[in-house]
């Protein structure tokens, strides 16, 4: 401990440097980054008849390592310490006759300019540059003016320094602007893990002459397992791309002292565009006693699955892990703008990666297996993308589900976890006289997802409990019969599609604020208008204020299912204006007295959530929830007299004579769908 200095200050003084020297006697004193490490890259930019100058040398091994591996001979190094440089010169005489030791302040050198073709700073930089008041940085504009003095054109300054950020930016803001090629290197393999955890990076400042008006910056970073160089916009995205390895680091070794009680989540870019390839999940099952066989494993989830509930939510991944049966289990989605060869490119490509994140306690060289379903990566077609100006950019995509099935869906790009809409498609039947091809005894090729929306099937259960909530529509008996209804919010358009088909008098009105998903529903999700089914581009506020005002008591039920663009709220559906008193009042005015307002709830912020509730109530005497196992969603049902109160067991009858109205013959129905099993759960609130 006294070794130490009383203030950081202290770093820049002869006087501190001569006292640690003398109190540490004859060990070398390394910051960090040991010669095995540093040596590839000293290498590349440290040439044989190289003159190189050591700045604030200490009594570190790496110029007698340098000298003696051959890589350099005609290394001066200074100190301030007159301690230390007697020490080194005594040490070094006879053995390195070629190299000197000479006590000198690095912010004024005795050297001639253009002297050197290149200066190494190992840790002097982060000694100096301890705070970022006015004094300390013109100590520094001093070191890097005349670190630039000595240098020939071309020649390098190497600067070793773990990267705080002030420390990175000052370095690359003075040089670039100096117009300095300036790369930073992540030092393989930098540091023991057990004592330190941050890495060590090498920038690398190429001396160039200035040229008169603004010359563009090259600024690139070298990440450790990476060769060749990205190259970065600014100081400030170079800084954070550090900072972002530096926080990787932290979070390897956390990870590999201790099991993490929360599920930890991180992504791993693409090397050349910088987006996300792949986003890994880390889940631990503390009760789970490892073996040597189950301790750790990846699990690669197949593309387009990545938001189901196993694999998309927290007690998912987590009752994955369980049924696993791993101590520690990393899950990895595949990104769909991302291109994907099969199992195992991606288990190359992962491998050393995912071993960095690996449990305490794992057995050397042990064997860590990769797992999936069905043992593939799954099919993801992307059919269509676009951007709208309500929406943001999205994205339409086929998908392969369990099975032999597909699921075609839209996803909006700024929540692409979430799935707006889902249809299932239809396998393609043959022509009647097509004969099937003959087999022949060649590889089949893979075959085409198929194309034709399934109108039959609802994909999403909360869609599936919205129209089973209809059943509390029609008196004693259950309709259908010639209802109006209105949709807010179109989607691909499965619900009002579903309702329109099977509902086989009611007429529909839809209402959607963004044109283009009309556009999207028509083209890809078989969407069509006619006599009983019309789509009203407007906002959906707008709509039912002008009805409330015009044509009250219209409908028989309104339906909203409409997401909010706004993701800092606590409820992405629907957005809060919808829920509002006022407007609440106005959807009370358009339904019929015995009419059914059905609302799509998703609020993840459970005060807001009561608070809905609460208003919700004030307008409705009669209110109806169905929670959706599994999902954030819940299915509020919503009735402006008191007088049509079914108890919860009575509407699975209701529900079930519904069904059987909805089911014709020659009309297909899915048999996995019962409307009085989506009522079960229904409370009265």
């Amino acid at each position: 401990m006294e070794l130490l200095p009383r203030s950081p200050g202290e770093f820049s003084t002869a006087r501190y440097w001569d006292r640690f020297f003398r109190q540490r006697g004859q060990r070398p004193f390394e910051w960090y980054g040991a010669f095995p490490e540093l040596c590839p890259l000293l290498r590349k930019y440290v040439r044989p008849r190289d003159k190189v100058l050591v700045v604030g040398c200490g009594n570190s091994e790496l110029s007698e390592q340098m000298y003696d591996m051959g890589m350099c001979e005609d290394i001066v190094n200074i100190d301030i310490s007159d301690a230390v440089i007697r020490q080194m010169q005594e040490r070094s005489a006879s053995k390195r006759p070629k190299m000197s030791y000479l006590l000198m302040d690095m912010l004024q050198m005795d050297f001639p300019d253009a002297h050197f073709q290149v200066v190494l700073d190992k840790g002097t930089l982060d000694a100096i540059l301890t705070d970022e008041e006015e004094a300390t940085l013109a100590k520094v504009d001093k070191m890097f003016a005349e670190i630039s003095r000595v240098l020939q054109v071309g020649g390098r300054y190497l600067c070793v320094s773990l990267a705080q950020a002030h420390v990175l930016k000052k370095a690359v803001e003075y040089f670039s602007q100096e117009g300095w090629v300036v790369r930073v290197h992540q030092v393989a393999g930098s540091g023991d893990k057990q004592q330190f955890v941050l890495p060590v990076f090498i920038y690398v400042m190429t001396k160039f002459r200035k040229i008169p008006g603004s010359a563009p910056q090259i600024l690139e970073i070298c990440p450790e397992e990476q060769e060749k160089p990205m190259r970065v916009e600014s100081a400030e995205r170079l800084v954070a791309a550090v900072k972002d390895r530096q926080h990787y680091a932290l979070l390897c070794s956390q990870l590999s002292k201790t099991p993490c009680r929360e599920q930890l989540s991180l992504d791993l870019c693409n090397k050349e565009s910088g987006r996300p390839r792949y986003t890994l999940h880390v889940v631990d099952s503390p009760l789970m006693k490892p073996s040597r066989e189950n301790h750790f494993a990846i699990f690669i989830i197949p593309q387009g699955r990545e938001t189901e509930w196993l694999f998309g939510t927290e007690e998912g991944r987590r009752q994955l892990a369980t049924s696993a049966g791993f101590g520690r289990l990393v899950t990895v989605a595949l990104h769909r703008e991302q291109h994907y060869e099969g199992m195992a490119d991606i288990q190359a490509e992962l491998s050393g990666k995912v071993m960095e994140l690996a449990p305490p306690g794992l057995p050397a060289r042990q064997q860590v297996p990769f797992l999936s379903v069905g043992g593939d990566i799954g099919v993801r077609t992307v059919r269509h993308c676009d951007t709208s100006p309500l929406s943001g950019e999205y994205v339409v995509e086929d998908v392969k589900g369990d099975g032999t099935c597909y699921f075609r869906r839209l996803i909006f790009v700024r929540n692409r976890n979430v799935v707006q809409s889902e249809a299932r498609l239809l396998a393609p039947v043959p022509l009647p006289g097509q004969k099937k091809r003959r087999k022949d005894k060649k590889k089949p090729s893979p075959a085409e997802p198929p194309t034709a929306i399934d109108k039959s099937y609802l994909c999403c259960e909360h869609h599936k409990a919205m129209v089973a909530g209809l059943c509390l529509l029609g008196g004693p008996d259950p309709f259908p019969g010639e209802e109006a209804m209105l949709v807010v919010g179109l989607g691909g358009g499965s619900l009002p599609l579903f309702i329109h088909d099977y509902f086989s008098q009611a007429h529909v009105a839809v209402v959607e604020i963004d044109p283009s998903m009309l556009e999207v529903a028509t083209q890809w999700f078989g969407f069509s208008q006619g006599n009983r089914m019309r789509v009203h581009i407007s906002d959906g506020l707008d709509y039912v204020a002008k009805l409330a005002a015009e044509a009250p008591a219209q409908y028989d039920a309104v339906m909203f299912d409409v997401d909010s663009k706004d993701l800092t709220v606590g409820m992405s559906c629907p957005p809060p204006a919808f829920v509002e008193k006022p407007f609440l009042q106005k959807v009370k005015t358009i339904l019929k007295p015995e009419g059914v307002f059905v609302l799509n709830l998703v609020c993840r912020d459970a005060q807001l959530k009561e608070s809905v509730l609460a208003t919700l109530r004030e307008v409705f005497p009669l209110l109806y929830a169905r929670h959706i196992e599994g999902e954030v969603n819940e299915i509020l049902f919503c009735q402006p007299s008191p007088e049509g109160r079914w108890e919860p067991t009575e509407l699975g009858a209701r529900a079930q004579a519904l069904e059987g109205a909805l089911r014709q013959p020659g009309r297909p129905w899915d048999s996995s769908y019962v409307l009085a099993d989506m009522l079960q759960a229904v409370k009265i609130l």
